[in-house]
């Protein structure tokens, strides 16, 4: 571990664990003083880590989020009720410590379309056939329980930053990123894409979404979402040369038949700096979120055109920060949140800011302590058009 980098193999997973709180039936959204208007904070239920919230159609809130070892945990799932309260939570893995949450990078990430949830993480030490990590996927059932998960990586080799989308015609992706079958290194992995087009009842094999010259950084996270038009974007990390860290969009308009691909912003660093990935949509566009040498940027990205626009930096001096999260509502305003501090195995502080409809700062940044070790933060639109952040 050098500076916060992951220089180890995907494939290994041994790393220090830490006990996180156990899982209560049911948590109250526990509130904290907010500096920037417009701007809710909400902690995880029972301590949890790594949120995930989607908003459906219908703007009812869901979350998923860990709970348990770092190495080998479980997913749960809740919905935060109209008086603020999470309804009572519900396992989504039906084999026990199955989810990783350490690295930050490797856990549960989730989807809505349709009236279902999808949800799609790295299998653990405890779900593995041999030495491969299954990507695993699951959906719920009418009944509100989850169907057993399923395993949608089918080359072999190791993977990691796995991701999940859906949209209203019944399409689901799982995204991750992969060493090419029969060759070794970054520079042969590539972001590998599943496809359903039956709501997730089955799955095509995986294909390749990115360039091949492009590889793809062995320890990052990836990002997903599918818009309204039904267009699927995905956010990685590139390993060109080894030496060129790029983030980078792909984009499908064809439901996932075939990938256009977009630099967004270069690093030149022959290290992984265990980056994660965020996508959102509001207000006509699309919007993205990435870390780059420690920096927070975003952009907004043309559903008409799939192209995106330049880069914006978080205000204010770059200082560790990583893991970010964005919302945008219909009025065009854009939350971008990130963390600061982090690093492998300790937790750090939650940072935040609003921009306008132009992209230009609106208010001060606000802050607050206490995000955990390997967890997450997630930032949504409240039904009325507010902002909050769970963390």
């Amino acid at each position: 571990m050098i500076g916060g980098m992951c220089l180890l193999r995907i494939s290994s997973l041994t790393v220090l664990s830490c006990a996180a709180a156990l899982l209560c039936p049911v948590s109250t959204a526990t509130r904290s003083v907010d500096p920037t208007p417009r701007v809710e904070l909400l902690r995880v239920p029972e301590a949890g880590l790594q949120p995930d919230v989607a908003v459906d159609a219908d703007r009812r809130v869901h979350l998923i989020y860990f709970s348990g070892e770092p190495l080998h945990g479980d997913v749960f799932y809740t919905r935060l009720e109209p008086d603020g309260r999470f309804a009572r939570a519900s396992r989504v893995n039906t084999q026990p410590g199955t989810v990783v949450a350490t690295g930050n990078v490797r856990g549960a990430h989730l989807a809505v379309a349709k009236g279902r949830v999808h949800v799609a993480w790295l299998g653990s030490d405890r779900a593995r056939n041999g030495e491969v990590a299954p990507m695993l996927y699951t959906r719920s059932r009418p009944d509100g329980t989850f169907e057993p998960e399923r395993n949608v990586h089918q080359n072999a080799g190791p993977i990691d930053g796995g991701s999940v989308a859906a949209d209203s015609q019944g399409h689901v992706y799982v995204a991750w990123h992969s060493e090419t079958p029969g060759q070794k290194g970054e520079a042969t992995r590539r972001a590998w894409m599943a496809r359903s087009t039956d709501e997730g009842t089955t799955f095509a094999p995986e294909v390749a979404a990115s360039p091949a010259s492009a590889g793809a950084c062995g320890c990052c996270g990836t990002g997903m979402f599918a818009d309204r038009r039904g267009t699927a974007y995905v956010l990685f990390r590139a390993a060109r040369e080894s030496a060129h860290r790029e983030t980078v969009l792909l984009t499908s308009a064809d439901s996932g038949s075939t990938f256009a691909s977009q630099v967004l912003q270069d690093w030149p660093i022959a290290a992984c700096p265990m980056s994660t990935y965020a996508l959102s949509e509001g207000g006509g566009a699309v919007v993205a979120a990435w870390e780059t040498a420690g920096q927070i940027y975003w952009a907004s990205i043309d559903p008409s055109t799939r192209t995106a626009a330049t880069p914006i930096a978080a205000p204010g001096d770059a200082n560790g920060r990583k893991h970010p999260s964005i919302a945008r509502n219909e009025n065009g305003e854009t939350l971008v949140a990130w963390t600061e501090g982090m690093g492998w195995s300790r937790g750090g502080s939650l940072a935040w800011q609003r921009f306008d409809r132009a992209g230009s700062p609106v208010g001060d940044i606000g802050r607050a302590d206490g995000v955990p070790a390997w967890s997450l933060i997630s930032a949504f639109v409240r039904p009325d058009g507010r902002f909050a952040i769970i963390y």
